[in-house]
């Protein structure tokens, strides 16, 4: 009880609380601190919740809800339209310093997408070929302008679990037939909802700040590891399509190596398999 009793002076924004990190962080977080989420579409379930507040990135002033939450911290699992999510953490950023609090953003591995040669480490220079791997470093340049103790980022390789967007996408495709696109050059790593979670729990805790990369310690193919992944699942028959963009081997893993966290909240792949067995 007493654990409790000294978390709970913390008051939580989650933006993003009902996509499926956002609403998994929410439910980690809720009976310890003062949590408090943002959803986008109209849910009655949400809508009941005098802790969530309706927050439409196109058309709302996140000000309205900084200011009747005042949170101590903010965990920004936002998605959609990348240049509103920009002028948005703009705002979050004045506010998180103005207010001497702190900010904890949920990046990407997709920063370094223009580097396939090795993995990543948390002080490697960011450089990417994609549109949303661009859109993160843009935020993460901004974030960290800011007083380091007040900016938390987390980048994530591909997030896996049992509801996870990417497995209920698997299984449609089997119950579609339609074949699922493997990637066999791709060498990533990976990690759970479940994971991810209770290391923003303790990085809140602990009052860490910086750059950490919060995928599994060892790397896989990402071929292999989605037939492990649908052998977890069931005895299912699943139609594969190789997809090769390039000849060589392609990575896209961030490794923790210097904000390394306790061994009981570093994983291995097989966790997840683990995880998901049936």
């Amino acid at each position: 009880m007493k654990e409790k009793a000294k978390e709970s002076k913390h008051r939580i924004l989650i933006l993003g609380a009902s996509g499926f990190l956002g609403n998994a962080i929410y439910k980690e977080l809720c009976a310890y601190f003062k949590t408090f989420g943002t959803y986008n579409r109209p849910n009655r379930t949400f809508e009941k919740n005098h802790h969530f507040f309706q927050y439409n990135i196109e058309e709302d002033d996140v000000y309205e809800i900084l200011d009747i939450v005042r949170p101590t911290i903010i965990i920004s699992a936002l998605r959609g339209d990348f240049s509103k999510q920009v002028i948005i953490h703009q705002h979050i950023a004045e506010y998180v310093f103005t207010k001497k609090i702190k900010l904890i953003f949920l990046s990407s591995a997709n920063v370094f997408d223009a580097y396939s040669k090795y993995p990543s480490y948390e002080q490697d220079k960011t450089l990417s070929n994609s549109i949303y791997g661009h859109f993160k470093i843009k935020i993460e340049n901004m974030l960290l302008r800011l007083p380091k103790r007040q900016v938390a980022i987390l980048r994530l390789p591909m997030v896996f679990g049992s509801k996870s967007p990417r497995i209920l996408e698997i299984l449609q495709y089997i119950n579609d037939k339609a074949p699922i696109e493997v990637f066999p050059n791709l060498i990533m790593n990976v990690t759970t909802d479940h994971k991810v979670t209770q290391q923003i729990h303790y990085i809140i805790n602990r009052n860490k700040s910086g750059v950490f990369h919060l995928g599994s310690n060892d790397l896989v193919h990402h071929d292999d590891f989605i037939k492990e992944i649908i052998k977890s699942l069931g005895n299912y028959k699943a139609i594969y399509k190789q997809v090769y963009t390039t000849n060589d081997d392609r990575y896209l893993a961030v490794l923790p190596k210097y904000n390394v966290l306790p061994k009981n909240l570093q994983l291995q792949s097989q966790d997840i398999l683990n995880e998901l067995k049936i």
